[in-house]
């Protein structure tokens, strides 16, 4: 069985999903690739209902975000993408808060890892398009070979306003 949570930031809604014990997804309302792998059978939690300690934990992350702090723990993640698609997920984890990189970077850490010569930032891109879990999976902290704001399946402005708040402007 799958959950759901609803989530108000203060960058609109935002979707929980759950497999009942790590999140599956995070997903802003409506945004690209929205609800992506979440089965139309599906349990919507918290309407005055118990809720998954998952999503209370996730809850509390974004919580401490939006105010403006690196949060010092993450929720229990469980993905689920293809091998490449997990890699690239992996690097996206690791880059620290208020800091970026770009699909070229991204694409080259890889081909370092694999002993090749290079690796497709297009190919990166659509990894990082199809990330399940914005915001906690930090997607948004991706730019543009050039430094450009490209590619957030959000839309650009929420990328820019989670960027901002990163930074403390």
């Amino acid at each position: 069985m799958r959950y759901t949570y609803h989530y108000d930031s203060p960058l609109g809604g935002i979707t929980l999903a759950s497999d009942g014990e790590g999140l599956t997804g995070l997903w802003f309302d409506g945004q690209k690739y929205f609800g992506a792998g979440l089965e139309a059978d599906h349990e919507e939690m918290g309407q005055g209902g118990e809720i998954l300690p998952v999503f209370e934990e996730t809850a509390k992350w974004l919580d401490i975000y939006f105010e403006g702090r690196e949060p010092d723990f993450t929720p229990r993640l469980h993905l689920q993408g293809s091998p490449f698609r997990m890699e690239v997920w992996d690097i996206l984890l690791k880059i620290p808060y208020g800091k970026t990189m770009t699909y070229k970077e991204i694409a080259g850490e890889i081909a370092g890892r694999r002993g090749i010569t290079s690796m497709s930032a297009q190919a990166v891109g659509g990894a990082v398009g199809h990330n399940p879990v914005s915001i906690i999976v930090p997607c948004h902290r991706i730019l543009g070979t050039d430094g450009s704001l490209t590619g957030y399946a959000g839309g650009v402005e929420k990328k820019r306003s989670l960027l901002a708040l990163e930074r403390g402007e």
